[in-house]
């Protein structure tokens, strides 16, 4: 019993207690939901504002835009304005030129207009003033007339004689070219009577060969017998047939007189095929080269230089224009002219 009661005497102290602590926490809760909701207004104020003000900025976009398009069909229009009034300005400057060059053109005439008759008055007033120097002028016109006529007579009558010496000038003239030709005319009969006795010493010193012949006024080697095919040195057997010929160019320098001039011409010439080598690009160095060569050996053997003449022809003068070997033959050759 005495247990029960005092069971009992706890169970009621623990209770007020608990109505305490319970009571604490439902005021918490309270507070919080106060809190919460309060938070809730204001958050769903704050909401609200910002949409008011987003509507209000898309309002203003839009009045934005609807302004910028009325903007922008007023820049057109001005643009178009623009245009008009400019070619409107470029034809009116074009016409103001057109009357400033109208209005030129008068004042131009105007004033050409008054210079010619201010021209027309100076030259009157010196057509005047002229006139009576010009009859001064005349009289004296008149006295160098007759002084002209005066010198004139006297310049006929040196004409005359001058005509007559000159006729006897042209006498003498025809007399000195007559007497001219004839020397030149002896001068080569001479050097062709020379030429004639070299030619025929050379038939007797190379006598024997078939390859060197007379052609014309020509004295003709062919290639073979100084030169190797495409070569322009001498061989050691040509150097013989040149000597000859020296020997036979010595005698002739010590017989023609002094007075005569004369040059042994020494041509070289080739066959119509080509030829291009480093030394010889073609024909004409060939032939060139081998009448150079001729003459500086002929010039070691004694000979004068101012007596010699170096020319190369190519293939362009051949003796016989055939395609055959000997026809390449005889165009292959090395030809002595006297001459002067």
């Amino acid at each position: 019993m005495r247990m029960s009661r005092h069971i009992q005497r706890s169970r009621n102290d623990f209770w007020p207690g608990f109505v305490d602590a319970m009571s604490s926490l439902l005021l918490v809760i309270i507070f919080l939901l106060s809190l919460f909701m309060l938070a809730q207004f204001f958050l769903s104020q704050e909401i609200l504002g910002k949409d008011s003000a987003l509507t209000r900025l898309n309002s203003q976009i839009a009045e934005l835009t609807d302004l910028l398009q009325l903007e922008r069909a007023s820049n057109t229009d001005l643009e178009t304005t623009i245009a008009t009034l400019s070619a409107t300005l470029a034809d009116t400057q074009i016409e103001r030129n057109e009357l400033l060059g109208q209005v030129s053109g008068l004042g131009s005439g105007i004033a050409q207009r008054d210079r010619q008759v201010a021209d027309l008055n100076s030259q009157l007033a010196k057509e005047r003033q002229l006139s009576s120097q010009a009859n001064a002028q005349l009289e004296l016109l008149n006295q160098q007339l007759s002084a002209l006529r005066t010198q004139i007579r006297a310049l006929e009558q040196a004409l005359d004689a001058s005509e007559f010496r000159d006729s006897e000038s042209r006498i003498k003239i025809a007399d000195l070219g007559r007497r001219l030709n004839l020397a030149l005319a002896q001068r080569v009969q001479d050097l062709s009577r020379y030429r004639s006795d070299f030619f025929g010493r050379l038939r007797t010193i190379l006598a024997d060969r078939t390859d060197i012949t007379v052609v014309g006024d020509r004295f003709v080697f062919q290639s073979e017998v100084l030169f190797d095919a495409g070569q322009a040195d001498i061989t050691s057997h040509g150097r013989e047939q040149i000597a000859k010929m020296a020997e036979a160019v010595l005698q002739l320098e010590q017989e023609i007189p002094p007075d005569i001039n004369w040059v042994l011409r020494i041509d070289g010439h080739t066959d119509r095929r080509p030829i291009s080598t480093v030394r010889f690009p073609s024909n004409w160095e060939l032939s060139a080269a081998r009448a150079i060569s001729v003459a500086k050996l002929l010039i070691e053997m004694g000979v004068s230089p101012n007596r010699l003449v170096a020319a190369g022809f190519g293939e362009f003068s051949p003796i016989d224009p055939a395609d055959t070997e000997e026809a390449y033959r005889k165009n292959r050759r090395i030809e002595f002219k006297l001459t002067e």
